[in-house]
């Protein structure tokens, strides 16, 4: 329903959505209260599980559908959601983490990196904030965004790290990788749900969004470089992994997998049966691989699980608020929107509209991408970067203020090129 006019459902799902955006702000309370009460520690570091939130308050809203409505339509309601996006995520993170293909894209950066008038340390953070994140849009945001924070993690996300390093770090990562998918059609969640009703394809996008994407993610890296260039001196960056230690043969399978997921990103039951057919070669030769990052990428598959549940009932305040609202007005409202709901589930609303001008397109997509480092909800790949990289913060939580912080002067550059 439209303009206000919502049912009793609408209003309850809107109710949990606002609770479980609150939940993602408090985490650092249940991990406290994990020390505070250790009988239930179990439950509070549950709960402290940013990627558990949405997974438990989309169970919240489906007890709650069941008794508002009945139990068959709110299990219709739960099978009506599409869950390809999760689904991919968790299995594009697994194999771009796999040890041939980690060790290929480390080498290749410090490779690369030695070849910069930078020190080892702030050549690999260079070039992990800025070609990385580019290269989003061909091998996807999420299979990005697992390779960045790998190769961030073990350098710069360590405990002798000045914590305002690893903010500033998380921010620029999230929103260069929100932005950086952007200089193709089928990369960026937010882009792919308008790319197919509104016919916009590679070459639009990349005159229309790609270039002022990637300068402000060169922007954003040689400004975080810049800034933190003392401390990340200090810094030892890891180095590449002998040549030898993964055979060109098995990373190049490995790269044929993953190309195969991107390939049919859209079609889970190929994607799906590639992952099988993975997970059978790994194991036929355990000597060339590490452990799988299985947990982590189960855990940020449920939370955007979570997300898409409670995101589907969103539609009776999100649709009026964005029409009729003059494109300029709507790119600055649209960022804002994106730290509170996925920036594609943003744009799929937008794209319901009809009749809409070609400013009030570009403004709605610019908008959501540019606010796509703002939370950690606000980007599909947010969720899989913080999984591996939490651990380098306190008690392994990261403060939602710290983040935003982070991320404001990326968005702000961000803003001023794609506004």
């Amino acid at each position: 329903m439209l303009h206000g006019l919502a049912s009793a459902p609408e209003l309850f799902a809107t109710l949990v959505f606002g609770l479980a955006i609150g939940h993602t702000f408090s985490t650092g309370l249940f991990a406290r209260l994990a020390h505070a009460q250790p009988r239930h520690a179990g439950l509070w570091h549950l709960l402290a599980e940013v990627e558990v939130v949405f997974g438990v308050w989309a169970c919240v809203l489906i007890a709650g559908l069941a008794l508002l409505q009945t139990p068959d339509e709110a299990i219709g309601y739960l099978e009506g959601r599409n869950f390809t996006e999760p689904m991919f995520v968790f299995v594009i993170m697994v194999i771009a983490a796999s040890r041939p293909i980690l060790q290929g894209v480390i080498g290749l950066v410090h490779g690369l990196a030695r070849r910069l008038p930078l020190g080892a340390g702030q050549g690999v953070y260079f070039l992990g904030l800025a070609l990385v994140p580019l290269l989003g849009s061909f091998i996807t945001e999420p299979a990005a965004m697992t390779l960045a924070a790998f190769l961030l993690r073990d350098a710069y996300f360590q405990p002798r790290v000045p914590a305002r390093l690893k903010y500033a770090t998380l921010g620029v990562l999230f929103v260069n990788v929100s932005i950086g998918g952007t200089l193709t059609h089928f990369a960026a969640p937010p882009v792919l749900m308008v790319a197919g009703p509104w016919a916009w394809d590679t070459p639009f996008m990349l005159a229309t969004f790609g270039w002022k994407a990637a300068l402000a993610v060169c922007i954003n890296a040689a400004g975080a470089t810049l800034l933190f260039r003392a401390e990340l001196a200090r810094c030892a960056a890891q180095p590449a992994p002998a040549s030898a230690a993964v055979p060109m043969g098995v990373t190049a399978i490995h790269l044929l997998f993953l190309a195969g997921v991107v390939l049919f990103a859209h079609h889970p039951a190929m994607f799906m049966g590639l992952f099988l057919f993975f997970l059978g070669y790994t194991e036929a030769y355990p000597r060339h691989q590490s452990r799988l990052i299985l947990r982590e990428g189960l855990l940020v598959a449920f939370f955007l699980a979570g997300l898409v549940v409670l995101g589907g009932l969103q539609r009776w305040w999100l649709q009026p608020t964005l029409g009729g609202v003059a494109p300029d007005a709507l790119f600055f409202l649209a960022t804002g929107l994106t730290a509170i709901t996925d920036n594609a589930a943003l744009t799929y609303l937008a794209s319901l509209v009809e009749g809409v001008s070609p400013e009030f397109k570009y403004a709605i997509v610019a908008g959501a991408v540019t606010g796509g480092g703002l939370t950690v909800i606000a980007n599909a790949p947010n969720p899989a970067g913080l999984a591996i990289l939490k651990g380098g913060f306190a008690e392994e939580s990261v403060s939602p203020l710290g983040l935003l912080l982070g991320a404001l002067g990326p968005t702000v550059v961000a803003a001023a090129l794609l506004f």
